[in-house]
């Protein structure tokens, strides 16, 4: 007989089965519901605990200068809050009561904007709410303010046991400040915290210094955030600019000296330098003068002047005319021109040289009407073999590169605008007058930026050969270098003949050893170029109506037995005096020199004296540095530090000149909320320490500093500025 009472197992059975159907049937009309009369309700309750597609931020790549020095780097920058619910949940309330006085006292120190009272206040507030996201401090601050901020109570334990946590962000710093700040570029803030590009090489670049964003999403698990990645970010590409830095910083210290002279008082200075054989921009100003809320004058790059002026070049043009005249073999430069008493009349107008009241200077060959800048000697030339047919004139002006598209990568930069002349059916001028070639020939009628005259002078220099300016020489991701290398102008890999091009070097330096230009020489080394001063015309007024502007201009190349760089110094002015070799000359007299004599790379040992023992006078401040330089140059030091070069970047301390040794001192800086004591040191290392800790300087004279207005170890405020003065 079997055990199994079918008659008792099988009604349970039957019960289970019922109440499993029922509970399906609930559970399906339980999803059915939600699906769909409580839809919306969970999929917001969805948005509040995920997030898809969630957008990674690259890393931005670098800008770096020729040698490889920061121009423009991205750092992490923190905005900093309290959780003031973890901090319940990890059982601290009483914590932050014992230690809030000090927490708020902390802050001020760190924030000196803010008391304490008002940091109490802020952080009371955010706790009677118990927000999750309160802000500590409503600004992003840096890794060093943030590290100081996690060394406060509370705020140094982990963001479980305290609530303290930040948001790091991307920031774009500029290690040089504002050095060649319109062509490095900056960046806009935006309200989420992310940036674009403004102007410059970082706008231009914009495709490879950004990267590609990565994708992730958002989780809620055990009431926290997690972030999950699901493509990575890839990090933008470091570009290696052409800049150097040392000839930059040269080139602006010269610019801006001159443009604060009495005589000068210049309202716009620009400098660009070139290598001659590569087309390397190695430096390129762009100063205009301002004025700061207080009145104060101050100096400042706002626009990129130097590729985007569409002016008038003036005398500077002049070898543009007079090679076109060469290479079409209408004459030679000993051709003989009249140049009467310095005033010519020419179709109803007047030409002057600029010695018109002083007589003139009469009747003289090609090459002196160049050397002399003369208007009349060079304009009725041009007249007198292209009268009939300007257009041919202007075909050799485009012949010359002048006019051509450089491909400048920087957004506002426009080729220049030479005037082609044209006639109707009836064989009339349509666009051309009798005086626009005479006029034309001198550097008016035409609008030149100052980077294509300079484009024009290295060609010389290069024996006729127009490289393209270039900007960006490489750039590096991953390890991997993509190269941009040198590029000839297209059609223009010979301006002129060899033989017209040997003329023209040797009446550019005839300008520079004998003529208008002298003061662009050196005794050290041969300079050839040309001046240039021109009126500035204000567009439907002309160029009489009230103060008189002008621009002047120096181009050139130095040495002229094998050149090596090519200079354009352009200075704009209100009224006289003005002169273009004697203002812009100066400027590139300066740079010329300062540049060969950071480039002049001899063997140290040839500086020694072995008669006697120099020992120099050295500045305060990177003693690292100078006990490397003084090893070098064969001189004793006597230290009390050890350092390891390798891993030291600076030390900072005094220098102290004994009889036969340089002692050095190693004394440290304050802290970045701090402002250090600089005094005695170079202007470099002053405004590297300054700006360092956001202090922003401003410097009198030359020299080491011998007074700062800030006092050392002053807390330092947002937006302070030190005034150094050097002697």
């Amino acid at each position: 007989m079997s055990k199994f009472n079918n008659q008792k197992i099988m009604p349970r059975y039957s019960v289970i089965c019922m109440l499993m159907t029922i509970i399906s049937l609930g559970v399906l009309i339980k999803a059915g519901y939600i699906m769909t009369a409580k839809r919306d309700y969970w999929m917001k309750v969805a948005d509040r605990v995920k997030r898809d597609n969630v957008v990674i931020q690259p890393v931005r790549g670098n800008i770096l200068s020729c040698d490889g020095q920061l121009l423009a780097s991205s750092l992490p920058e923190f905005k900093i809050f309290m959780d003031f619910q973890q901090l319940h949940d990890a059982g601290n309330d009483s914590l932050w009561d014992a230690k809030e006085k000090l927490i708020c006292k902390g802050l001020h120190e760190i924030f000196p904007e803010q008391s304490s009272a008002d940091f109490k206040a802020n952080l009371d507030k955010g706790r009677k709410k118990m927000s999750r996201h309160w802000p500590v401090w409503p600004y992003r601050i840096n890794y060093n303010t943030y590290s100081e901020v996690l060394k406060l109570p509370v705020f140094n334990l982990t963001k479980f046991q305290s609530g303290f946590h930040c948001e790091e962000l991307n920031a774009r710093e500029n290690p040089f400040g504002t050095l060649a700040e319109r062509t490095v570029g900056d960046m806009y803030a935006l309200k989420d915290g992310g940036r674009l590009p403004r102007c410059g090489l970082e706008l231009s670049f914009d495709k490879l210094l950004r990267g590609t964003n990565g994708v992730g999403h958002r989780r809620k698990v055990l009431n926290k955030y997690l972030d999950i990645i699901d493509k990575e970010p890839v990090n933008g590409c470091d570009i290696i600019t052409t800049i150097d830095v040392g000839i930059q910083d040269l080139a602006e210290r010269a610019v801006i000296e001159e443009l604060k002279q009495p005589e000068v008082n210049g309202d716009v200075g620009v400098a660009i330098v070139m290598e001659v054989k590569t087309g390397d921009i190695k430096a390129i100003v762009n100063i205009d003068k301002c004025y700061g809320p207080n009145g104060q004058i101050i100096y400042k790059e706002i626009k990129n002047h130097a590729v985007s002026d569409l002016m008038e070049p003036g005398s500077v043009f002049k070898p543009v005319s007079v090679m076109t005249a060469l290479q079409d073999g209408m004459c030679d430069t000993s051709k003989i021109v009249d140049t009467g008493n310095g005033v010519w009349p020419m179709y109803g107008r007047e030409m002057k040289d600029h010695n018109w009241r002083r007589g003139g200077y009469g009747v003289m060959n090609m090459a002196t009407t160049l050397r002399v800048s003369s208007n009349i000697g060079v304009s009725r030339i041009i007249d007198e073999y292209y009268h009939n047919d300007p257009e041919k004139f202007v075909r050799g002006v485009y012949r010359s590169g002048i006019a051509s598209d450089l491909h400048i990568p920087i957004v506002g930069a426009s080729p220049a605008k030479i005037r082609m002349p044209k006639k109707n059916k009836r064989g009339e001028w349509l666009n051309w007058s009798n005086t626009a070639l005479p006029w034309m020939s001198i550097g008016y009628e035409s609008q030149v930026p100052p980077i294509s005259t300079l484009a024009f002078y290295n060609a010389i220099a290069n024996n006729g050969c127009m490289m393209q300016p270039r900007f960006v020489k490489a750039s590096i991701q991953n390890g991997e270098v993509t190269e941009y290398p040198p590029q000839v102008v297209k059609g223009h890999t010979q301006i002129a003949s060899p033989a017209v091009i040997k003329k023209m070097q040797v009446m550019l330096e005839h300008v520079v050893s004998e003529g208008l230009g002298k003061k662009a020489g050196s005794t050290s080394f041969k300079v050839a170029g040309k001046t240039g001063t021109a009126q500035i015309s204000k567009g439907s007024v002309g160029y009489k109506s009230g103060m008189t502007h002008y621009l002047l201009s120096f181009a050139g190349y130095f040495p002229a037995d094998n050149p090596k760089y090519s200079c354009i110094v352009c200075i704009q002015k209100g009224g006289l005096p003005a002169s273009g070799g004697g203002m812009s000359g100066v400027v590139f007299h300066h740079i010329a020199e300062g540049i060969m004599a950071q480039s002049e790379g001899r063997d140290v040992r040839q500086a020694r004296d072995s008669a006697s023992v120099f020992v120099p006078q050295v500045k305060n401040g990177n003693i690292l540095s100078a006990d490397f330089v003084l090893s070098q140059l064969g001189i004793k030091t006597k230290r009390n530090y050890i350092a390891n070069i390798a891993n030291t970047s600076a030390l900072w301390g005094q220098a102290k000149t004994g009889t036969h040794y340089v002692d050095l001192v190693h004394q440290g800086v304050p802290s970045t909320k701090h402002v250090p004591n600089v005094m005695g040191m170079g202007a470099r290392d002053a405004v590297y320490l300054m700006e360092q800790r956001g202090v922003k300087c401003r410097i009198i004279g030359r020299g080491k500093v011998i007074k700062q207005n800030l006092p050392p170890g002053k807390y330092i405020h947002r937006g302070e500025t030190c005034t150094l003065t050097l002697e």
